[in-house]
């Protein structure tokens, strides 16, 4: 593991996490968790933008469970993941505790208040733990589908990963925003629960993404990705984090002038 390389990925693994957080619970406070527009796409701008950004660098995974469903799949080793799924968690909470500064007075915006509790996720009345969890599944498959298609499928044109995976979770939080907080993310659950030290129900935003992601990349790895012959540079990098080498080009020699003679 390339020392030099780990540092900027961890930075940009740890960015990723804050902007998610910062942004999408940003929205949640500011909108008072009323907003489920405002929020879905405060949440997936935040991603898209980041992964367009920077995910050359990292592969720009910022969700433990991506980090994970890459690691089984054999596209990251053991060592980065671990530093990987730190940085994120620490990114979340760091954001997480930038907002209280923000609203230091969050008043009904804060603790313990359902639906925002600084962003804190909740399962609503309206269903069990069981089916939270379950949801939870089924929302980071299709996230994680998508990674896999539009970052690691070497027929995918890659500029479009950002506008696909940030519309994917705009998506999600559409679907399930209201039922189970649409997480898809044990770094975006857990910042949040640190800061506010309220771990109710925590097991379901780990829990649920890890195993929807897993089913997601063992599906694409095995079933559409099989026969496909994957460029070890170019696809690997994005599925992997670590950054393409870069190949220096000798300069074209200059054509040689032909001189008449007379």
């Amino acid at each position: 593991m390339n020392q030099r390389d780990i540092g900027k990925q961890a930075v940009v693994e740890f960015i990723g996490p804050f902007a998610l957080v910062f942004a999408g619970v940003g929205a949640i406070i500011a909108t008072r968790g009323e907003n489920l527009v405002a929020i879905a796409l405060a949440h997936g701008l935040a991603i898209g933008l980041m992964i367009t950004a920077v995910g050359h660098i990292s592969g720009g995974h910022f969700n433990p469970a991506v980090t994970i469903a890459m690691l089984a799949t054999g596209r990251i080793e053991a060592a980065r993941a671990g530093v990987y799924v730190v940085a994120q968690i620490l990114g979340a909470t760091a954001a997480a505790g930038v907002l209280t500064a923000v609203y230091p007075d969050l008043g009904d915006l804060g603790r313990n208040v359902a639906g925002i509790n600084n962003g804190v996720p909740a399962i609503s009345p309206g269903i069990g733990v069981f089916s939270a969890t379950l949801l939870e599944v089924v929302l980071t498959f299709f996230l994680v589908f998508v990674i896999f298609g539009v970052a690691v499928d070497p027929r995918t044109p890659k500029v479009i990963a950002g506008l696909a995976i940030g519309l994917t979770i705009t998506m999600d939080i559409f679907a399930g925003g209201v039922l189970s907080g649409a997480v898809m993310n044990p770094a975006r659950a857990l910042g949040p629960a640190i800061v506010q030290q309220d771990f109710t129900n925590a097991w379901v935003w780990i829990v649920g993404p890890v195993i929807g992601g897993l089913i997601a990349a063992f599906l694409y790895q095995t079933v559409l990705l099989s026969g496909v012959r994957e460029e070890p540079v170019a696809d690997r990098v994005a599925a992997s984090g670590a950054p393409a080498p870069v190949v220096a080009k000798a300069p074209a020699a200059a054509p040689k002038r032909r001189t008449s003679r007379r």
